[in-house]
């Protein structure tokens, strides 16, 4: 009972949950005012870790998931010397000088059906693509290559020694280590996995983000609002760009400005997920709870980050959870969620720092800016060349959706005109596979 798998019962006994972030995970060094992007994401990255759990999952549950563990070969593949096409198999050092002329063997080696018996010095045989080399076989010709006559294969000199076959071991050699802990699983590397006898995985579990957006004027798309209300936009954009981060999604709804509620909503994202974000509410005005209830658990760090568009980040520890308290303007969220909360969410996550991939493209317009913040523009690509939105305004929600990615400046000050380099760095690159 349990022989031969006490490693994997202990694991299991002990949860293999890592310690919580400590309170002061996310604070600035004394004297820090406005702090520069590249700052915030290098400290973000020094003291993020993992918070997730481990479990074991067969192949066909593991697309998507982060590897928890080193995986190894059970087995080499090709598991046995190959044919790589259909053709006629013989030993290569038992051919003349010449156009050939070989004795043809009764049967064939075909995939999974290996030939019985040795094919002698001199002989041919037979041989169908991925069959096993028959033994005395070491070179394959192709089919084409060949004139067959009642008992015999005929082909021309200069074919060279071990040509058309694929040797044990030269993808991958039994024990190798094959894949990486903190890699997110591909259909490609379930194949990996299948093709050197690896049936199960050890994986992180799912990191579970819980989403909350506060506001008194905020109200669900489809009701009628009130004088003064507006429609929640933050909670179905981020909730969504959490499920296509691979993440698990807690939506704990709109809170309105009331501390008490949105203390027991913090109470609750603690309690049913490794991570909370926060739309609203991160600043420090009368109604900006987030930031207060933080202040009051002595777990608060007010980033005030030089980039645009973004208002200070909130970040903190609620009973040993991580908040992040983004900005209540969707583009502003959607920026800081993208920038800081995707990396830092890959951290504890299992799968290591993200960082996305970006493009260095000709600019299709004229900018001039000024030094001291980094800024995000809207933008997509046409015939080659980026164009940003119309307007640079925060509140233009219609841009997010025109927009195909964003053209990233740089800190200091620049004046782009049509045709110099810009960053461009789509979407699709801040997702994962």
């Amino acid at each position: 009972m349990g022989l031969g798998h006490e490693d994997e019962l202990r694991r299991t006994a002990e949860g293999l949950k890592p310690p919580p972030l400590r309170d002061d995970c996310f604070a600035l060094p004394g004297g820090v005012d406005w702090t520069p992007a590249d700052q915030a994401l290098a400290l973000l990255r020094e003291r993020l870790h993992v918070v997730v759990g481990r479990e074991r999952v067969e192949l066909s549950d593991a697309r998507g998931r982060v590897l928890a563990a080193p995986v190894t070969a059970r087995r080499a593949n090709p598991p046995h010397p190959n044919t790589a096409v259909d053709g006629y198999g013989f030993a290569f050092d038992s051919l003349g000088e010449g156009d050939q002329t070989l004795p043809l063997l009764a049967g064939r080696a075909a995939a999974g059906v290996p030939y019985v018996g040795e094919v002698p010095p001199g002989h041919a045989v037979r041989v169908l693509t991925g069959a096993a080399l028959p033994k005395g076989v070491d070179t394959v010709i192709l089919q084409e290559d060949v004139t067959v006559g009642d008992s015999e294969i005929v082909f021309r000199a200069g074919i060279r020694p071990g040509a058309n076959t694929r040797r044990a071991g030269e993808d991958v050699g039994e024990g190798e280590t094959i894949l990486a802990p903190g890699r997110v699983l591909t259909p490609a590397d379930l194949a990996l996995c299948a093709a050197v006898g690896v049936a199960r995985l050890e994986v992180c579990l799912p990191l579970r983000v819980a989403i909350i957006s506060t506001g008194d004027e905020l109200v669900e798309a489809g009701q009628v609002p009130q004088a003064g209300k507006i429609f929640d936009a933050n909670r179905p954009m981020l909730s969504a760009l959490v499920r296509d981060f691979g993440y698990e999604v807690v939506d704990l709804g709109k809170v309105p400005d009331d501390r008490e509620t949105l203390r027991r909503a913090l109470d609750r994202g603690a309690t049913e997920a490794d991570v909370i974000l926060t739309s609203g509410g991160a600043s420090a005005g009368d109604e900006d709870h987030v930031s207060a209830l933080l202040n009051e658990t002595g777990a608060m760090a007010e980033w005030r980050i030089a980039i645009k568009p973004g208002r200070p980040l909130a970040l903190g520890v609620w009973r040993g959870t991580p908040v992040f308290g983004l900005p209540g303007n969707p583009v502003a969220a959607l920026v800081c969620a993208l920038v800081f909360a995707r990396p830092a969410m890959a951290c504890l996550s299992g799968s290591g720092w993200f960082e996305p991939q970006g493009f260095d493209v000709p600019a299709n317009f004229d900018k001039r800016k000024k030094p001291g913040r980094r800024e995000y523009l809207r933008a997509r690509m046409r015939e080659g060349r980026a164009e940003v939105f119309k307007s640079e305004g925060s509140g233009r929600i219609s841009g997010l959706s025109w927009a195909e990615g964003l053209v990233e400046l740089p800190d200091h000050a620049a004046e782009i005109k049509p045709g110099d380099s810009v960053r461009y760095i789509p979407f699709a690159s801040f997702l994962r596979g």
